[in-house]
């Protein structure tokens, strides 16, 4: 670092691909910020619709944001390895371009960081329609559910020695590279802590990789969930966490799954009946849709 270059307190990292429709939204609502100590490092992934143009007339009015652009399309792990190999921040954090930060998210993240002694922070959020209308609220969840699911979301800061320890995101597993990079983080010891409080909106519409990738997604993080259930203790939590991997898919029917909760608590398998009825209901309206 060159004397007198000062080091930022966040460093947000922007991975872009074919972002037009909401891109100028997300840019405003970053420098929108009330908290202003941070950078912005916009990854453009080889678009080729007016993303570029976007961000450089951001950049040119915005001397804390830079941008690089790959020379192919990357995906989204590689693309925020890239952005996060020129983090300068002593934390991090990123954003997506059709989502919207709130004007104090980043500072209400920093405060919560700095008073206290976890690694990870990460917040509650909205779910916002096409046109921004808000369809629900998330409630995060605890940090010992991450066996059952992803409970950090989309709103969160995390100091920079845990993408230093972990050697950043899994660039074979698009679309479950986050949660992968949390269940890693976990394993190594790295401490997390949920803000309920709303900060953020996150946008859900047909072109999201969630809506576009969903079978894909589940194919990628089953196994990736297994292998972290299967190092609980036996336990009703544990039968829990297998009944919660089956009846999350309904592409991949794995009865084996069923079969392993009953063998650890009975009783915990008996009492969720409705939630595996529930999946049987939802595997049936998907696959008579698929057909």
């Amino acid at each position: 670092m060159s004397e007198g270059v000062s080091i930022p307190a966040i460093s947000l990292v922007l991975p872009v691909y074919n972002g037009e429709r909401y891109l100028a939204e997300a840019l405003d609502s970053i420098f929108s910020q009330t908290f202003t100590d941070f950078e912005v490092i916009a990854v453009d992934d080889h678009s080729t619709d007016a993303t570029p143009a976007i961000l450089a007339d951001y950049a040119s009015r915005h001397s804390n944001m830079s941008v690089l652009r790959n020379e192919e399309n990357a995906k989204l792990p590689a693309t925020l390895n890239r952005g996060f190999a020129q983090a300068r921040g002593e934390w991090f954090s990123w954003t997506s371009d059709d989502n919207v930060l709130d004007p104090d998210t980043l500072g209400r993240l920093y405060a919560e960081a700095t008073a206290g002694t976890a690694d990870v922070y990460y917040a509650d959020f909205r779910i916002i329609d096409a046109a921004g209308r808000v369809m629900q609220t998330h409630r995060v969840g605890e940090p010992h559910e991450i066996v059952t699911g992803n409970p950090i979301g989309c709103c969160f800061l995390y100091r920079r020695e845990v993408d230093a320890k972990l050697g950043g995101y899994n660039e074979a597993l698009f679309g479950v590279e986050d949660y992968d990079f949390w269940l890693r983080a976990a394993r190594r010891g790295f401490a997390f802590a949920a803000i309920h409080e709303e900060m953020y909106s996150y946008r859900r519409h047909e072109g999201s990789l969630t809506a576009t990738r969903a079978k894909q997604i589940y194919a990628l993080s089953g196994p990736i969930m297994l292998k972290s259930i299967r190092e609980l203790p036996r336990s009703p939590w544990r039968a829990f966490a297998f009944l919660n991997l089956l009846t999350r898919d309904p592409y991949h029917l794995r009865w084996e799954l069923l079969l392993r909760a009953w063998r650890d608590h009975p009783p915990t398998v008996l009492k969720n009946w409705r939630k595996v009825a529930g999946w049987l209901r939802f595997v049936l309206r998907v696959r008579l849709g698929r057909s």
